[in-house]
């Protein structure tokens, strides 16, 4: 996982890409794997036989939602994450599209752009990403708006040692 930049970094970096992931190769295995644990095991996916056969794509193509899903993956090589935040969580999407299939045996990358990191309460931070995950024949296959929660280590306060 990369980290490099600092939560007080952030805000400078708004309207900047925060980074480019390496090249991951959509294995069938991965695909089944995620089918079994979401109990969706469509032919589509999952049966690269009867996919090339009846399909409309010549094979079978990965989830939508397991595209989505590796956001996450991505954003530690990105560096989304600062390195001195104590945690993260998700806080929702604003808009995601799906436009263009993923063929088991292509290659995917994400784009992260940051688009707004803005402080809460509690030395919590809002931020906003738009991500896009590409295919290395150039199409877009994913473009999500997504939202995440860090939190900052909380100040600890220090006993008075007069006290």
């Amino acid at each position: 996982m990369t980290r490099v930049h600092s939560i007080d970094d952030m805000p400078k970096l708004v309207g900047s890409d925060l980074g480019v992931t390496d090249w991951l190769l959509v294995e069938q295995s991965m695909i089944d794997e995620f089918g079994r644990s979401t109990l969706d095991m469509d032919w589509l996916h999952v049966d690269p036989e009867r996919a090339r056969r009846e399909g409309p794509f010549g094979g079978s193509i990965a989830f939508g939602f397991w595209t989505l899903s590796l956001l996450t993956h991505f954003s530690h090589q990105v560096g989304m994450w600062p390195k001195d935040a104590l945690f993260a969580l998700n806080y929702g999407l604003d808009r995601v599209r799906w436009t263009a299939p993923i063929l088991v045996g292509s290659r995917i990358r994400m784009r992260c752009h940051l688009q707004a990191f803005e402080p809460r309460d509690s030395d919590r931070y809002l931020v906003r990403t738009l991500n896009t995950v590409e295919l290395e024949d150039g199409q877009t296959a994913l473009i999500a708006e997504w939202l995440g929660l860090f939190q900052g280590h909380p100040v600890r306060k220090i006993a008075d040692p007069a006290q």
